[in-house]
């Protein structure tokens, strides 16, 4: 599989505008997302497949992903028969929520790869988790392991999940901290890179209500975020980079913490504020995630 770095932006467009692809891989988003499926109707999936593997090639040095139509379709095996590349990185499944569905989709990628020439388990997985019975198995969907190890991580989905529920999405967000915080915990404890956060669709010219959503979902553990618009992008890679401030305080930390360790000592203050070895550890996460965005 190939290494995926940090992602704190993936910014999806549809895959049958080519256009607005080649706009997208100029923004500063981490990923784009290439968009099979809500993007595109029924009736041109077929014909957008070429144009999505054209941008696959033409586009090869940057990050892009795609995300493939459902595993229950009559769509996602077409998909992988056209768009299993060298270039390609990883596919987005929807409605995952089964621990079974990873199973599947690696079969079905695995034998795509050997078909195409492809080296097998280049192409990760992220999966989309929408629904109720998604986040209850979250878990076990995140601790399902494949030979090649395909799973990077989980994306959260709140607007077919909110559909699943019967509830409506608010600005606030507070229907969705259950979900939220069941994903986050599930990549956590399974060993798993953190996941992404549902994109910001309530409106999309509210750039404050975008900026404390991003920042309730660092908060909770995610990583990064899916984005729906190119405006969306410079305020959610700010709120999920750390500051001068983090990267700074991170390095005092790590300074201090040897030399009191030379000492014998564990426990001490740095600027007034206590640090032990769980604050010593999430100074060094701090500055390996600055180490990979730069």
């Amino acid at each position: 599989m190939k290494k995926i770095e940090i992602i704190r932006t993936a910014l999806f467009v549809p895959g049958n505008r080519p256009d607005r692809v080649d706009k997208a891989v100029n923004t500063a988003a981490d990923v784009v997302i290439i968009d099979l499926e809500d993007a595109v109707p029924y009736m041109l999936k077929a014909e957008t497949r070429p144009l999505v593997r054209e941008k696959l090639f033409q586009h090869k040095n940057r990050n892009i992903f795609v995300r493939v139509n459902g595993l229950d379709t009559e769509f996602f095996q077409e998909d992988l028969d056209e768009l299993v590349v060298e270039s390609l990185d990883c596919i987005i499944i929807p409605k995952i929520e089964h621990p079974e569905h990873i199973r599947e989709a690696n079969r079905l990628l695995f034998e795509a790869e050997k078909k195409k020439g492809v080296l097998t388990g280049n192409i990760s997985i992220i999966a989309l988790i929408e629904s109720a019975l998604g986040v209850e198995r979250a878990f076990q969907i995140v601790s399902e392991k494949t030979e090649p190890n395909r799973l990077f991580t989980i994306a959260f989905g709140a607007a077919d999940f909110a559909l699943d529920m019967g509830i409506e999405m608010t600005k606030t967000g507070d229907e969705i901290s259950y979900p939220r915080t069941r994903l986050a915990v599930a990549c956590r404890a399974a060993g798993l890179e953190p996941p992404l956060d549902t994109p910001f669709m309530i409106d999309l010219k509210d750039m404050e209500a975008l900026e404390a959503d991003a920042k309730r979902a660092k908060q909770f553990g995610f990583q990064g975020k899916l984005c729906i618009h190119p405006n969306q992008v410079e305020i959610c890679n700010k709120i999920f980079s750390p500051t001068r401030e983090e990267i700074k305080y991170a390095e005092r930390v790590i300074q201090a913490f040897k030399e009191a360790e030379s000492r014998g000592v564990a426990a001490i203050q740095v600027d007034g504020k206590f640090v032990d070895y769980p604050v010593m550890e999430r100074s060094k996460r701090i500055l390996r995630i600055a180490e990979k965005i730069s």
